[in-house]
Protein backbone atom coordinates (compact mmCIF):
# COMPACT_ATOMS: atom_id res chain seq x y z
CA UNK A 1 0.00 0.00 0.00
CA UNK A 2 1.57 3.38 -0.99
CA UNK A 3 2.42 5.62 1.95
CA UNK A 4 -0.03 8.34 0.92
CA UNK A 5 -2.83 5.77 1.05
CA UNK A 6 -1.60 4.55 4.44
CA UNK A 7 -1.68 8.05 5.84
CA UNK A 8 -5.18 8.60 4.47
CA UNK A 9 -6.31 5.27 5.96
CA UNK A 10 -4.83 6.08 9.36
CA UNK A 11 -6.71 9.36 9.47
CA UNK A 12 -9.96 7.76 8.37
CA UNK A 13 -9.70 4.93 10.88
CA UNK A 14 -10.08 7.39 13.72
CA UNK A 15 -7.03 6.07 15.58
CA UNK A 16 -6.84 8.25 18.65
CA UNK A 17 -3.42 7.43 20.11
CA UNK A 18 -1.51 6.15 17.13
CA UNK A 19 -0.62 7.88 13.90
CA UNK A 20 0.00 6.97 10.30
CA UNK A 21 3.55 6.12 11.30
CA UNK A 22 2.27 2.78 12.63
CA UNK A 23 1.06 1.82 9.20
CA UNK A 24 4.15 2.86 7.25
CA UNK A 25 7.24 2.23 9.37
CA UNK A 26 8.60 -1.20 10.33
CA UNK A 27 8.14 -1.88 14.04
CA UNK A 28 10.88 -3.36 16.19
CA UNK A 29 11.51 -4.29 19.80
CA UNK A 30 13.61 -1.14 20.17
CA UNK A 31 10.66 1.20 19.73
CA UNK A 32 10.50 3.67 22.64
CA UNK A 33 7.56 3.13 24.95
CA UNK A 34 5.28 6.10 25.47
CA UNK A 35 4.30 7.16 28.96
CA UNK A 36 1.03 5.57 30.15
CA UNK A 37 -1.92 7.23 28.48
CA UNK A 38 0.28 9.17 26.04
CA UNK A 39 0.50 8.54 22.29
CA UNK A 40 3.71 7.42 20.62
CA UNK A 41 5.63 10.18 18.87
CA UNK A 42 4.25 10.71 15.39
CA UNK A 43 6.44 11.82 12.53
CA UNK A 44 9.48 9.80 13.58
CA UNK A 45 10.11 6.16 12.68
CA UNK A 46 9.73 3.94 15.77
CA UNK A 47 13.12 2.82 17.03
CA UNK A 48 15.07 5.20 14.80
CA UNK A 49 15.65 5.05 11.08
CA UNK A 50 13.49 2.72 9.07
CA UNK A 51 15.12 -0.58 8.21
CA UNK A 52 12.99 -3.20 6.42
CA UNK A 53 15.53 -5.88 7.33
CA UNK A 54 14.83 -5.52 11.05
CA UNK A 55 11.55 -7.40 10.91
CA UNK A 56 11.64 -11.14 10.16
CA UNK A 57 9.79 -12.45 7.10
CA UNK A 58 6.42 -14.18 7.54
CA UNK A 59 6.58 -17.61 9.15
CA UNK A 60 9.55 -16.78 11.37
CA UNK A 61 9.90 -15.70 14.95
CA UNK A 62 13.52 -14.64 14.60
CA UNK A 63 16.30 -14.66 12.04
CA UNK A 64 19.02 -17.27 12.46
CA UNK A 65 20.44 -17.57 8.95
CA UNK A 66 17.83 -20.18 8.00
CA UNK A 67 14.06 -19.97 7.56
CA UNK A 68 12.80 -21.27 10.88
CA UNK A 69 9.04 -21.82 11.04
CA UNK A 70 7.89 -21.18 14.60
CA UNK A 71 4.63 -22.62 15.97
CA UNK A 72 2.79 -22.14 19.24
CA UNK A 73 0.98 -25.42 19.89
CA UNK A 74 -1.82 -26.22 22.32
CA UNK A 75 -2.35 -29.89 23.22
CA UNK A 76 -5.51 -30.90 25.05
CA UNK A 77 -7.61 -33.96 25.67
CA UNK A 78 -10.19 -34.56 22.96
CA UNK A 79 -13.49 -32.95 23.93
CA UNK A 80 -12.14 -31.59 27.24
CA UNK A 81 -10.34 -28.40 28.30
CA UNK A 82 -7.59 -30.35 30.10
CA UNK A 83 -4.17 -29.54 28.72
CA UNK A 84 -1.25 -31.96 28.31
CA UNK A 85 1.91 -30.18 29.43
CA UNK A 86 4.34 -33.07 29.86
CA UNK A 87 5.09 -33.93 26.22
CA UNK A 88 8.60 -34.14 24.80
CA UNK A 89 9.93 -33.08 21.41
CA UNK A 90 9.73 -36.66 20.12
CA UNK A 91 5.97 -36.75 20.77
CA UNK A 92 5.27 -34.14 18.07
CA UNK A 93 4.73 -34.87 14.40
CA UNK A 94 4.74 -31.87 12.07
CA UNK A 95 3.62 -31.94 8.44
CA UNK A 96 3.89 -29.17 5.87
CA UNK A 97 1.78 -29.74 2.76
CA UNK A 98 1.71 -33.42 3.72
CA UNK A 99 5.51 -33.74 4.06
CA UNK A 100 6.88 -34.68 7.48
CA UNK A 101 9.27 -32.11 8.94
CA UNK A 102 12.09 -32.44 11.47
CA UNK A 103 11.46 -30.47 14.67
CA UNK A 104 14.68 -28.59 15.45
CA UNK A 105 13.47 -26.27 18.22
CA UNK A 106 11.34 -27.24 21.21
CA UNK A 107 10.30 -25.37 24.33
CA UNK A 108 7.58 -26.27 26.80
CA UNK A 109 8.49 -23.56 29.29
CA UNK A 110 5.83 -21.01 30.15
CA UNK A 111 7.27 -18.27 27.96
CA UNK A 112 6.43 -14.59 28.45
CA UNK A 113 3.45 -13.29 26.52
CA UNK A 114 2.84 -10.18 24.43
CA UNK A 115 -0.91 -9.66 24.29
CA UNK A 116 -3.41 -7.17 22.91
CA UNK A 117 -6.72 -6.99 24.79
CA UNK A 118 -9.47 -5.68 22.47
CA UNK A 119 -12.82 -4.61 23.91
CA UNK A 120 -15.90 -3.71 21.89
CA UNK A 121 -17.33 -0.47 23.31
CA UNK A 122 -20.05 0.13 20.73
CA UNK A 123 -23.45 1.39 21.92
CA UNK A 124 -24.90 -2.13 22.11
CA UNK A 125 -22.43 -2.98 24.89
CA UNK A 126 -23.68 -0.26 27.25
CA UNK A 127 -25.71 -2.41 29.65
CA UNK A 128 -23.07 -5.14 29.79
CA UNK A 129 -19.87 -3.13 29.76
CA UNK A 130 -19.24 -3.06 33.50
CA UNK A 131 -19.45 -6.85 33.76
CA UNK A 132 -17.20 -7.15 30.72
CA UNK A 133 -14.74 -4.75 32.36
CA UNK A 134 -14.66 -6.83 35.54
CA UNK A 135 -13.96 -10.00 33.55
CA UNK A 136 -11.19 -8.37 31.51
CA UNK A 137 -9.59 -6.97 34.67
CA UNK A 138 -9.64 -10.43 36.21
CA UNK A 139 -7.83 -11.69 33.13
CA UNK A 140 -5.24 -8.90 33.31
CA UNK A 141 -4.53 -9.70 36.96
CA UNK A 142 -3.56 -13.26 35.98
CA UNK A 143 -0.76 -11.99 33.75
CA UNK A 144 2.74 -12.21 35.21
CA UNK A 145 5.13 -9.26 35.64
CA UNK A 146 7.23 -10.51 32.71
CA UNK A 147 4.20 -10.50 30.40
CA UNK A 148 3.28 -7.46 28.33
CA UNK A 149 -0.25 -6.39 27.45
CA UNK A 150 -1.99 -3.43 25.87
CA UNK A 151 -5.64 -2.35 26.01
CA UNK A 152 -7.51 -1.28 22.87
CA UNK A 153 -11.15 -0.27 22.78
CA UNK A 154 -13.09 0.08 19.57
CA UNK A 155 -16.42 1.51 18.53
CA UNK A 156 -16.54 4.01 15.65
CA UNK A 157 -12.87 4.66 16.41
CA UNK A 158 -9.91 2.58 17.57
CA UNK A 159 -8.26 3.86 20.75
CA UNK A 160 -5.13 2.44 22.40
CA UNK A 161 -5.98 3.18 26.02
CA UNK A 162 -2.78 1.61 27.36
CA UNK A 163 0.37 0.77 25.44
CA UNK A 164 2.31 -2.39 26.27
CA UNK A 165 2.97 -2.71 29.98
CA UNK A 166 3.57 -5.38 32.60
CA UNK A 167 1.60 -3.49 35.24
CA UNK A 168 -1.78 -4.98 36.16
CA UNK A 169 -2.76 -1.68 37.81
CA UNK A 170 -2.18 0.26 34.58
CA UNK A 171 -4.15 -2.29 32.60
CA UNK A 172 -7.03 -2.10 35.09
CA UNK A 173 -7.12 1.69 34.92
CA UNK A 174 -7.25 1.54 31.13
CA UNK A 175 -10.05 -1.03 31.10
CA UNK A 176 -12.06 1.09 33.54
CA UNK A 177 -11.79 4.04 31.14
CA UNK A 178 -13.78 2.25 28.44
CA UNK A 179 -17.24 3.67 27.75
CA UNK A 180 -19.96 2.59 25.34
CA UNK A 181 -21.12 4.51 22.27
CA UNK A 182 -20.93 4.48 18.50
CA UNK A 183 -20.71 1.72 15.91
CA UNK A 184 -18.32 -1.25 15.55
CA UNK A 185 -14.92 -1.02 13.83
CA UNK A 186 -13.70 -4.51 14.69
CA UNK A 187 -11.59 -5.10 11.55
CA UNK A 188 -9.77 -1.81 12.07
CA UNK A 189 -9.03 -2.78 15.68
CA UNK A 190 -7.61 -6.20 14.80
CA UNK A 191 -5.47 -4.64 12.08
CA UNK A 192 -4.02 -2.07 14.48
CA UNK A 193 -3.39 -4.71 17.16
CA UNK A 194 -1.54 -6.97 14.72
CA UNK A 195 0.61 -4.05 13.58
CA UNK A 196 1.27 -3.01 17.16
CA UNK A 197 2.38 -6.51 18.17
CA UNK A 198 5.14 -6.28 15.56
CA UNK A 199 6.91 -4.00 18.02
CA UNK A 200 7.68 -7.08 20.10
CA UNK A 201 10.18 -8.87 17.86
CA UNK A 202 12.63 -11.45 19.20
CA UNK A 203 16.26 -10.85 18.37
CA UNK A 204 17.29 -14.27 19.67
CA UNK A 205 15.85 -17.39 21.28
CA UNK A 206 15.93 -15.91 24.78
CA UNK A 207 13.67 -13.03 23.73
CA UNK A 208 10.85 -15.11 22.25
CA UNK A 209 7.38 -14.10 23.42
CA UNK A 210 4.19 -15.83 22.51
CA UNK A 211 1.87 -13.32 20.91
CA UNK A 212 -1.89 -13.26 21.23
CA UNK A 213 -4.94 -11.10 20.71
CA UNK A 214 -8.00 -11.52 22.92
CA UNK A 215 -10.98 -9.93 21.17
CA UNK A 216 -14.40 -9.31 22.73
CA UNK A 217 -17.28 -8.18 20.50
CA UNK A 218 -21.06 -8.45 20.57
CA UNK A 219 -21.90 -8.07 16.89
CA UNK A 220 -20.90 -7.63 13.28
CA UNK A 221 -18.49 -5.00 12.03
CA UNK A 222 -20.45 -1.97 10.85
CA UNK A 223 -17.92 0.83 10.29
CA UNK A 224 -14.43 -0.43 9.39
CA UNK A 225 -12.82 0.86 6.22
CA UNK A 226 -10.68 -2.26 5.94
CA UNK A 227 -12.25 -5.39 4.43
CA UNK A 228 -12.19 -8.62 6.42
CA UNK A 229 -10.11 -10.36 3.75
CA UNK A 230 -7.23 -7.92 4.22
CA UNK A 231 -7.30 -8.30 8.00
CA UNK A 232 -7.44 -12.10 7.78
CA UNK A 233 -4.48 -12.10 5.38
CA UNK A 234 -2.45 -10.00 7.81
CA UNK A 235 -3.41 -12.34 10.67
CA UNK A 236 -2.27 -15.37 8.68
CA UNK A 237 1.08 -13.68 8.04
CA UNK A 238 1.59 -12.95 11.73
CA UNK A 239 2.86 -14.99 14.66
CA UNK A 240 -0.25 -14.10 16.65
CA UNK A 241 -2.91 -16.44 17.99
CA UNK A 242 -6.31 -14.73 18.07
CA UNK A 243 -8.84 -15.66 20.73
CA UNK A 244 -12.29 -14.33 19.94
CA UNK A 245 -15.33 -13.93 22.19
CA UNK A 246 -18.64 -13.30 20.42
CA UNK A 247 -21.10 -12.17 23.08
CA UNK A 248 -24.60 -13.03 21.92
CA UNK A 249 -27.46 -10.75 22.86
CA UNK A 250 -29.96 -12.11 25.34
CA UNK A 251 -32.98 -11.58 23.06
CA UNK A 252 -31.84 -13.47 19.96
CA UNK A 253 -28.96 -15.70 21.14
CA UNK A 254 -27.10 -15.01 17.90
CA UNK A 255 -29.95 -15.98 15.57
CA UNK A 256 -29.99 -12.79 13.50
CA UNK A 257 -28.12 -12.44 10.23
CA UNK A 258 -25.71 -9.82 11.53
CA UNK A 259 -24.43 -11.96 14.34
CA UNK A 260 -24.17 -14.98 12.04
CA UNK A 261 -21.76 -13.00 9.90
CA UNK A 262 -19.83 -11.91 12.98
CA UNK A 263 -19.70 -15.51 14.17
CA UNK A 264 -18.16 -16.61 10.86
CA UNK A 265 -15.54 -13.84 11.08
CA UNK A 266 -14.62 -14.63 14.67
CA UNK A 267 -14.32 -18.35 13.93
CA UNK A 268 -12.10 -17.69 10.91
CA UNK A 269 -9.73 -15.44 12.82
CA UNK A 270 -9.37 -18.02 15.59
CA UNK A 271 -9.05 -21.13 13.41
CA UNK A 272 -6.50 -19.70 11.00
CA UNK A 273 -4.21 -18.45 13.77
CA UNK A 274 -4.43 -21.34 16.24
CA UNK A 275 -6.62 -19.58 18.78
CA UNK A 276 -10.16 -20.40 19.93
CA UNK A 277 -13.60 -18.88 19.42
CA UNK A 278 -16.15 -18.61 22.24
CA UNK A 279 -19.83 -17.64 21.93
CA UNK A 280 -21.41 -17.08 25.35
CA UNK A 281 -25.06 -16.11 25.67
CA UNK A 282 -24.63 -14.41 29.03
CA UNK A 283 -22.16 -11.71 29.97
CA UNK A 284 -21.63 -13.49 33.28
CA UNK A 285 -19.83 -16.26 31.37
CA UNK A 286 -17.00 -13.93 30.39
CA UNK A 287 -14.94 -14.41 33.56
CA UNK A 288 -14.80 -18.16 32.98
CA UNK A 289 -13.88 -17.72 29.32
CA UNK A 290 -11.06 -15.31 30.09
CA UNK A 291 -9.85 -17.85 32.66
CA UNK A 292 -9.82 -20.60 30.01
CA UNK A 293 -7.80 -18.40 27.66
CA UNK A 294 -5.32 -17.60 30.42
CA UNK A 295 -4.90 -21.30 31.22
CA UNK A 296 -4.32 -22.13 27.56
CA UNK A 297 -1.72 -19.42 27.04
CA UNK A 298 0.24 -20.77 30.01
CA UNK A 299 0.08 -24.38 28.75
CA UNK A 300 1.44 -24.05 25.22
CA UNK A 301 4.53 -25.46 23.54
CA UNK A 302 6.76 -23.59 21.12
CA UNK A 303 8.24 -25.76 18.38
CA UNK A 304 10.18 -24.89 15.26
CA UNK A 305 11.42 -26.52 12.11
CA UNK A 306 13.28 -25.66 8.92
CA UNK A 307 11.01 -26.38 5.98
CA UNK A 308 12.03 -29.10 3.55
CA UNK A 309 10.46 -27.03 0.79
CA UNK A 310 13.32 -25.11 -0.92
CA UNK A 311 11.03 -22.91 -3.03
CA UNK A 312 10.95 -19.20 -2.32
CA UNK A 313 7.68 -18.44 -4.05
CA UNK A 314 5.70 -16.89 -1.20
CA UNK A 315 2.98 -19.53 -1.57
CA UNK A 316 0.67 -20.64 1.23
CA UNK A 317 1.86 -23.76 3.04
CA UNK A 318 -0.55 -25.86 5.08
CA UNK A 319 0.61 -27.09 8.50
CA UNK A 320 -0.70 -30.05 10.50
CA UNK A 321 0.64 -30.94 13.94
CA UNK A 322 -0.14 -34.24 15.64
CA UNK A 323 1.05 -35.95 18.81
CA UNK A 324 1.67 -39.66 19.24
CA UNK A 325 -0.44 -40.08 22.39
CA UNK A 326 -4.04 -41.29 22.14
CA UNK A 327 -6.96 -38.97 22.91
CA UNK A 328 -4.82 -35.84 22.56
CA UNK A 329 -5.44 -33.14 19.96
CA UNK A 330 -2.84 -30.56 18.91
CA UNK A 331 -3.90 -27.12 17.69
CA UNK A 332 -1.80 -24.45 16.01
CA UNK A 333 -2.09 -22.00 13.13
CA UNK A 334 -3.23 -23.60 9.89
CA UNK A 335 -0.26 -22.53 7.81
CA UNK A 336 2.04 -19.74 6.68
CA UNK A 337 3.24 -17.99 3.57
CA UNK A 338 6.59 -19.29 2.39
CA UNK A 339 9.64 -17.04 1.98
CA UNK A 340 10.30 -15.04 -1.15
CA UNK A 341 13.45 -14.14 -3.00
CA UNK A 342 14.99 -11.01 -1.51
CA UNK A 343 15.18 -8.03 -3.84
Amino acid sequence: MPHRHQARLAAALGIATIGAVLLSWPLTAQQPTAAPGQPPAVGQPPGGAANPDQAPPPGQTFRTGVDLVSLNVTVAESGAPRYATDLEQANFLVYEDGVKQDVTYFNRANLPIALALLIDTSASMETRLQTAQDAAIGFAKRLRPQDLAEVIDFDSRVVILQSFTGSAAELEQAIRRTSAGGSTSMYNAVYIALKDLKKVVAGNVDEIRRQAIVLLSDGEDTSSLLPFEEVLDLAKRSETAIYTIGLRSADNSGSNRGFKEAEFVLKQLAQETGGRAFFPSQVTELAGIYSQISDELSSQYTIGYTSRNPKRDGAWRRIVVRVDRPNLVARTKQGYFGPTIAR
